[in-house]
């Protein structure tokens, strides 16, 4: 029995699938991107699968929570500000922040990231 080709017989070895170096970023990071409104202005969302984040821990600004390594989340920033100023959110943080407080209140013996 032969391997299984990992690509579709049309590829040839220039590798014309469209996802170059120069393809869209978001398949890299095992999500897609879209534009939503928030606050009065737009922010670039960007769903991140998780496995691209092995070792690394966020701090969710929605419920001030740890994102393990390996969890699906959420990547949120202005449109106006650039890649600089991106979050990461708990989707269902991300979901609910209309409906959050705007401070959220730690505990007394909380860490103060």
């Amino acid at each position: 029995m032969s391997p299984r080709r990992n690509r579709p017989k049309g590829d040839g070895p220039s590798g014309s699938s469209g996802r170059g170096a120069d393809g869209d970023r978001s398949d890299r990071y095992g999500g897609w991107q879209t534009s939503e409104p928030w606050q009065g202005e737009e922010w670039s969302v960007r769903h991140v699968a998780g496995a691209s984040t092995a070792g690394k821990t966020y701090r969710c600004p929605g419920c001030d929570q740890m994102i393990p390594s390996g969890v699906p989340h959420v990547v949120a920033w202005p449109e106006h500000s650039g890649v600089d100023e991106r979050r990461h959110w708990h989707k269902a943080c991300w979901n609910a922040k209309d409906r959050r407080t705007t401070r959220v209140r730690r505990s007394r013996n909380a860490p103060r990231f």
